[in-house]
């Protein structure tokens, strides 16, 4: 059974960075295309980053860019999220996504989930 865990949230200060790992079992990861995805509090689940199974990177959302960085190891069966400069407004729950097809935010497109790992950022 197809299986994806989000790893590394936490809670850290404005300014700070933390690495999100996605790890994947029980599927071909190196033939998924992983995407990243944040549901804020009392709002709606968004796009932050997609990545190919040949690490092909669509834009960022505008609110990362420059910021954020995805990334994959297909050795380790693992999705990386880099979050440097953390803000405020970037706590929400974290999830990774993986799909068959490349289709960057649009969530229906994407296979599986993971359950997500809670970043909060706050002074």
């Amino acid at each position: 059974q197809a299986q994806l865990v989000e790893s590394g949230g936490g809670l850290v200060q404005p300014g700070d960075s933390l690495r999100l790992s996605c790890t994947a079992s029980g599927l071909q990861f190196r033939s998924y295309a992983v995407g990243w995805f944040r549901q804020p509090p009392g709002k709606e689940r968004e796009f932050v980053a997609a990545i190919s199974w040949s690490s092909d990177v669509l834009p960022y959302t505008d609110s990362v860019k420059g910021r954020f960085t995805i990334s994959r190891e297909n050795g380790k069966n693992t999705a990386y999220l880099q979050m440097n400069s953390l803000k405020p407004e970037d706590t929400a729950v974290y999830y990774c996504a993986a799909g068959e097809q490349y289709v960057g935010s649009y969530q229906p497109g994407y296979d599986y989930w993971g359950r997500g790992t809670q970043v909060t950022v706050s002074s």
